[in-house]
């Protein structure tokens, strides 16, 4: 399993302060099948605990997913600052999920390489 995180939620997840091992704990939710809301053609959204709090005031996650295989997380919000995504929005995540899922190894590499894209290590 590889996960990723964009550029976008890169700046978000670095202001909010989420860590790593937060990211990794919803992914391996979601390969456990407890997916918070699957918006269909590979995006769902998946809830994030803020630190020190549980995830139900903590943070809603769009992130594009391929069940052992990979994740990439594209946009964060605050619940208490934005209810859901809109109808428009979530068709452009799922434009986005048909292309970036589909990408060779060797195509996120180079997306890692200029800087598109970071690799969210596991460290546990």
């Amino acid at each position: 399993m590889k996960v990723f995180k964009n550029t976008w939620f890169g700046r978000f997840s670095r202001r909010e302060k989420i860590s790593a091992a937060a990211l990794w704990d919803a992914v391996e939710r979601a390969n456990n099948g407890q997916i918070d809301a699957d918006l269909g053609g590979g995006v769902i959204k998946q809830r994030i605990a803020r630190s020190g709090e549980g995830k139900s005031k903590g943070y809603r996650s769009i992130v594009l997913f391929r069940k052992d295989e990979l994740s990439f997380f594209v946009y964060g919000f605050s619940k208490s600052e934005i209810g859901n995504i809109r109808d428009d929005e979530e068709e452009q995540f799922k434009k986005m999920a048909r292309q970036i899922l589909s990408l060779t190894d060797a195509q996120l590499n180079e997306l890692v390489a200029n800087g598109q894209l970071e690799e969210v290590k596991n460290n546990g």
